[in-house]
């Protein structure tokens, strides 16, 4: 059985910043439109500041066991992450422990916000992350430094034809890899 290539890519966007005062929705505001204007994707948010995260891995926790069926259920997924101290928040790494199965053998794309490095040391932290996950992370990153300073007041970035063009770059790669490895998947479950 093969996977039908017409189909909508099941697309989970984290917004992984739960701090007060935080820009992360402003990022993923602009995103999600890139996304919806891709039209390949059938789209998912998870809001962390808008769930309680587990310290734990707990099976029973009712937000644990929602957001472990939310990545289930996506064939890709984008993190939207800020850097903090030249790392990704304490939060997201937490929602990512609460899963693991669930990340298996699904690929993942970062939209990164920060200072002068534009959140990019965060990312490089998530890729080791996800590596030990067995996901697959998307090389290209749209990126965005100064972030504060780099958005009008409409919540749009200021540099709207390089920030399109990477992420238009970012979403047909995501894609790519999104319908590569549901066909893998279909025709055989990911050895673990």
């Amino acid at each position: 059985m093969t996977q039908p290539q017409g189909r909508q890519i099941h697309l989970c966007v984290v917004i992984g910043s739960t701090r007060e005062g935080r820009f992360g929705p402003t990022v993923a505001r602009w995103f999600v439109e890139q996304v919806e204007h891709a039209g390949a994707f059938d789209l998912a948010i998870i809001d962390l500041a808008q769930i309680e995260v587990p310290m734990e891995p707990l099976t029973s926790h009712e937000h644990a066991v929602d957001l472990r069926a939310r990545i289930a259920a996506a064939d890709a997924l984008v993190i939207v992450t800020p850097e903090y101290n030249h790392s990704f928040p304490g939060t997201l790494k937490n929602a990512i422990d609460l899963a693991r199965e669930e990340w298996f053998a699904k690929p993942v794309a970062f939209v990164s916000y920060g200072g002068m490095a534009g959140g990019l040391r965060a990312v490089e932290h998530l890729r080791l992350v996800f590596a030990e996950l067995h996901a697959i992370t998307i090389r290209d990153t749209v990126s965005f430094h100064n972030a504060h300073s780099s958005f009008d007041a409409d919540g749009q970035p200021l540099d709207k034809h390089g920030s399109q063009e990477a992420a238009t770059k970012m979403l047909r790669q995501l894609s790519w890899w999104a319908r590569a490895h549901l066909a893998a998947r279909t025709a055989s479950p990911y050895p673990v």
